[in-house]
């Protein structure tokens, strides 16, 4: 477990991306089911601009948040972009209506959808380009070698990986470099320690994806609101104070539709755990 004395408050991305750990992520600021505009649409352009004000320099989004409407809103809050800000984005997954997530890998595809992505968003070159998901009907190293194509002709300056496992990581980085992993984590389901542990080991960012249960591990009365109590807290500040403490390369990413909540998640990095603490909050959860 790492010590909250040598807890970062920032980590650098593939050697040259430095950012704060505490992000923000995208999706939420979509409709139902990830689909369509959001329901209010001002609403989410001050999340963004609010997000900047208070610190953020990491955000996580996706052509299939949508699809596209995540990465129009970026462009439209933020755009021209402070200096610094990274804008990670990812395609693999395409839309068939809400909450429905064909994957599709084939690299005329990826391709399409990072040029796409590169034009939405108004950028010059995609400092962070996840590979949303490895799709099964496609070679491993069809899919990764196309980005490293893009990557070599400029589109993309990092690439990196969705829902692996480590043996699929390692056979990646046989055909490019991934400096990013982003998998299913929070202090209530931690299926992906394995491939947490090897990304520490290893230097490479962890992005954890729903890092609040969407919403579970926040519920007023639930398991953590006793202990958020204590340090004068709300639920969810204290399940990303210990995504931040569990290890210096966790890149967590809250996603919120109000600036209420963003303002909220945030305190999260104020917040000190002790070994103590960080041991009763997995026992709780």
């Amino acid at each position: 477990m790492t010590d909250t004395t040598t807890n970062p408050a920032t980590f650098t991305i593939g050697g040259d991306l430095t950012v704060h750990r505490l992000g923000f992520g995208s999706m939420q600021l979509t409709g139902p089911g990830v689909w369509g505009p959001p329901k209010d649409h001002d609403e989410a352009i001050r999340v963004l601009r609010r997000s900047v004000e208070l610190g953020v320099d990491f955000i996580d989004t996706a052509d299939s948040y949508g699809p596209y409407v995540a990465e129009d809103l970026i462009a439209e809050a933020l755009h021209p972009y402070t200096d610094g800000l990274v804008i990670a984005t990812k395609a693999g997954l395409t839309r068939t209506g809400p909450n429905k997530w064909p994957p599709v890998g084939r690299p005329e595809y990826l391709r399409q959808e990072a040029l796409m992505s590169l034009r939405r968003l108004k950028l010059e070159r995609i400092d962070l380009f996840q590979l949303h998901r490895i799709d099964e009907k496609v070679p491993l190293e069809d899919q990764v070698g196309e980005l490293k194509k893009l990557q070599d002709e400029g589109v993309i300056r990092h690439i990196g990986l969705s829902e692996v496992t480590v043996e699929q990581l390692q056979e990646a980085q046989k055909i490019a470099e991934i400096v990013s992993v982003q998998n299913l984590y929070n202090l209530a389901k931690r299926d992906a320690e394995p491939l947490l542990e090897h990304s520490e080991a290893n230097g490479i960012a962890f992005i954890p994806w729903f890092p609040l249960a969407t919403g579970g591990l926040a519920k007023e009365g639930g398991k953590l609101d006793q202990l958020a109590k204590k340090h004068s807290a709300t639920p969810s500040q204290l399940a990303l104070a210990w995504l931040l403490h569990r290890s210096p390369v966790m890149l967590p990413i809250p996603g919120t539709s109000s600036v209420a909540h963003l303002e909220d998640n945030m305190k999260a990095a104020e917040i000190e755990l002790s070994a103590d603490e960080v041991q009763e909050l997995e026992q709780a959860v």
